[in-house]
């Protein structure tokens, strides 16, 4: 009975240590160990050296096969080609470059070929008045070259501007003074000093004008008394 007595105190002690509030959860557990996230590292790195192997693989049974062997031949004969294209395309640019200066350096041609005859008719009328001895044929020779030769301008597209009675354009005519006008609008040419010549849409010479403007103001008649003063 004493044995058993006090072995209550011993089992109530015990379950009262065994009621002891739990001790605080480590923060660490439920997370992946370190270990294994180095091992997954390890392994991927594994994985690119083998890719990386297998790559410099390909590449060198890539050389040592007979069409990469071929392709410093191929890389020459395709620089060789280019360098044919390249000096051929200099030797064109060089031919149309001097076809182009001797096309501008001899563009008058057609125009002094059509104006020889006007010159020999010249040189003719002067001959002529020269043995005749009088004026009248030398005046008429020089008018028949004189129209000979507007055509042959005209022949050429380049034509005698007539702008007499038109508006001023400054585009077209030099104005060299005004004059005061009652029958003519103020800027319209009144007078033309030298003829102007148009080739195409574009001016050769411009021609020199008088431009109209409106007349002086005449002064006001006097009065009685200022008649009276004078």
């Amino acid at each position: 009975m004493i044995k058993s007595t006090h072995s209550q105190p011993q089992e109530t002690q015990a379950a009262k240590s065994d009621s002891r509030p739990p001790e605080t959860a480590d923060p660490t557990l439920g997370q992946p160990p370190k270990d294994g996230l180095s091992s997954e590292t390890e392994a991927l790195g594994e994985a690119i050296s083998e890719v990386a192997t297998e790559a410099a693989e390909a590449a060198a049974a890539d050389r040592k096969s007979p069409q990469s062997q071929q392709l410093p031949s191929q890389l020459a004969e395709a620089e060789d080609r280019a360098l044919r294209a390249y000096a051929e395309l200099e030797n064109y640019r060089k031919r149309a470059n001097r076809l182009l200066q001797e096309e501008v350096k001899y563009a008058p041609l057609p125009l002094l070929r059509d104006l020889l005859p006007v010159v020999d008719n010249l040189e003719r009328a002067i001959q002529s008045a020269d043995q005749s001895g009088g004026s009248a044929g030398l005046l008429e020779g020089v008018k028949m070259v004189a129209q000979q030769l507007l055509a042959v301008l005209d022949q050429h597209d380049c034509r005698r501007m007539d702008p007499k009675g038109s508006p001023f354009d400054p585009h077209l005519h030099e104005a060299v003074t005004q004059i005061p006008s009652q029958d003519l609008p103020p800027g319209t040419v009144a007078e033309v000093l030298l003829s102007g010549y148009q080739l195409h849409e574009r001016v050769v010479r411009p021609a020199q004008v008088l431009v109209s403007a409106r007349p002086a103001a005449k002064p006001a008649p006097a009065t009685g008394e200022e008649a009276t003063e004078n």
